[in-house]
């Protein structure tokens, strides 16, 4: 077992974050976890938290799920929300621990590599890059019909997917520029997310009921498609709800590029997650109160309710100024849920353990991951062909779900497994035995999730779907994990990090005895000359504080 490296200050946070001092602490502090800065490091607080805001994203979050929602157990699915949301809140609650502690890029692969070993982080790294790479692939085909109906196209497979090609080239052209230009056009989809869901839920909710409250206790007899078990019902709406509540972990993609990261990304997390949150909660209820006729969503004959309600509400005006607000919130998703790919993909490459790590981890003029960003295009676009089958939508959204799901496991369980073990005692927020009981209630809950969502539902999949629509999610995982593990046993990435360490290991001898440190240890006695998986040196990783497992 490795030693535990020093516990840092936190870098100062307030009105003093954006002087040199504290961009210089920053530095600093990312120094000692192994790191030099590379990335532009000027997103404030703000808009950190509007990264996470517009990835965890109302109008995507909910848009995309409402239909399946009322499907699986109609206007009664609105409690499964709540439930997430409170269970969700101890998931965050782990991550503002970690993030304190390691304001890193790539979150998922440097915290487990750090609480664990590298060959556990390599595949919660691999998971994760996957996770979010199919991640944005759904948010850019569920925009795409909303393009069809502002233009009054009529829409096919192969035209719904080339539209969300095209979207996401056009994201990954934006994200290019800049962490300042995205900042900018992520602030417009914030914008857009106060128009398209915080005012018309109030809206809806307050002005334009059409169904008393007692309607979201009614399931109008879906717990028919569970075999007649609302518990069944309830537990598939549990699993739809999921889908709301992922992708606060953008406010970590951003760490080496928020100013104070130590100690305001943790705040971000909170910030981005809880509005989100009840955002979320406000107009799911708006629309099942709104909605003129229930029972045609759950028949099938209303594929879009939300917009339903709000042309029923505000009148027929309203469709085209809905639909370019809700482009707009999907477009600040996608470039918020790509960037942060791009940069969970590049803070694998620098350590030399992702093929082509060369290429993977290159930095452009504006100090963005280009080589990473490029990468992430091309799978994209490679993986929307899934969209040719137009009854996909179901199996897509649980799929991207349940990877999610796998990332936020792997991670609460190593936090755990290094509690436990005593080779992690968080240093930035400290909430003692609290904290450890907060993780033992993350972990149960995303193993329940996970399964949950996960499980095959025939009734999340389009009538006489084929087999492989069903067990979709299934399928997914076990080949992102097989893919996974097979190139570990191969091509052994972990390798660059072992040999770094043994480095290190060997250097601390003969430092001893001259008092004098080896050249190339950080700042926690972290080695910095291990030759990468692609044959070039890993950008200074530094030590797991578990085992090398």
């Amino acid at each position: 077992m490795t030693q535990q490296p020093p516990r840092h200050p936190a870098p100062p946070s307030g009105p003093a974050d954006r002087a040199p001092g504290a961009y210089d602490a920053d530095a600093a502090h990312l120094e000692s976890l192994g790191y030099k800065q590379e990335l532009k490091r000027s997103l404030s607080v703000f808009g950190n938290i509007a990264m996470g805001f517009a990835t965890v994203s109302p109008v995507v979050g909910l848009y995309a799920v409402v239909q399946l929602g009322v499907v699986v157990a109609g206007p009664a699915w609105v409690w499964a929300l709540p439930v997430v949301f409170l269970l969700q809140a101890l998931v965050v609650c782990v991550y503002a621990e970690l993030a304190a502690d390691f304001p890193i890029s790539g979150g998922a692969y440097q915290w487990t590599r750090r609480l664990i070993g590298p060959k556990y982080a390599w595949i919660v790294g691999w998971i994760t890059v996957c996770a979010l790479i199919f991640a944005h692939t759904t948010i850019a085909y569920l925009a795409s019909p909303w393009f069809f109906a502002l233009f009054g196209w009529t829409p096919t497979p192969g035209k719904v997917v080339a539209v969300a090609a095209l979207f996401l080239a056009l994201c990954a052209l934006i994200n290019a520029y800049g962490i300042d230009v995205l900042k900018r056009v992520v602030d417009l989809g914030i914008a857009a997310e106060a128009v398209a869901s915080v005012l018309v839920g109030f809206g809806l909710l307050l002005l334009f009921r059409e169904h008393g409250f007692s309607i979201l206790t009614d399931t109008f007899g879906a717990e028919v498609l569970s075999d007649g078990s609302k518990s069944m019902a309830f537990l598939a709406a549990l699993a739809v709800a999921g889908w709301a509540f992922v992708g606060f972990d953008a406010c970590v993609a951003m760490a080496e590029e928020t100013v104070g990261a130590a100690k305001q990304v943790p705040r971000a997390l909170w910030w981005a997650f809880i509005s989100v949150g009840l955002i979320v909660i406000l107009n799911a209820v708006a629309v099942d109160l709104a909605h003129p006729d229930p029972a045609k969503i759950m028949l099938g004959e209303d594929l879009d309710p939300v917009t339903t309600a709000v042309v029923a509400a505000f009148g027929d005006w309203s469709s085209k100024p809905f639909i370019v607000v809700v482009i707009i919130a999907f477009i600040a998703c996608a470039l918020a849920s790509q960037g942060g790919g791009a940069r969970a993909m590049f803070s694998m490459a620098r350590d030399g353990v992702l093929p082509a790590s060369k290429t993977l981890r290159r930095i452009n003029k504006r100090q963005v991951p280009l080589g990473a960003l490029a990468v992430d295009l091309v799978i994209s676009c490679c993986a929307l062909l899934l969209g040719l089958e137009a009854s996909a939508i179901g199996s897509i959204v649980t799929f991207g779900s349940s990877a999610l799901y796998l990332t936020f496991l792997a991670i609460a369980f190593a936090a755990l497994v290094a509690r436990v073990r005593g080779t992690w005692v968080p240093s930035g927020i400290r909430l003692g035995r609290v904290g450890l009981a907060v993780n033992i209630g993350a972990v149960l809950w995303l193993a329940f999730e996970f399964v949950n969502i996960t499980w095959p539902r025939k009734l999340l999949a389009p009538p006489d779907a084929p087999t492989y629509q069903v067990w979709a999610a299934v399928i997914g995982i076990a080949l992102v994990l097989g893919t996974g593990f097979a190139y570990l046993v191969v091509a052994r990435p972990q390798r660059a990090l072992e040999a770094a360490a043994l480095a290190q290991e060997a250097a601390a001898v003969p430092s001893q005895h001259d008092g004098t440190a080896h050249d190339g240890t950080a700042h926690d006695g972290t080695a910095h000359d291990g030759a990468g998986h692609d044959g070039t040196a890993p950008n200074s990783p530094a030590p797991t504080t578990g085992s090398t497992a």
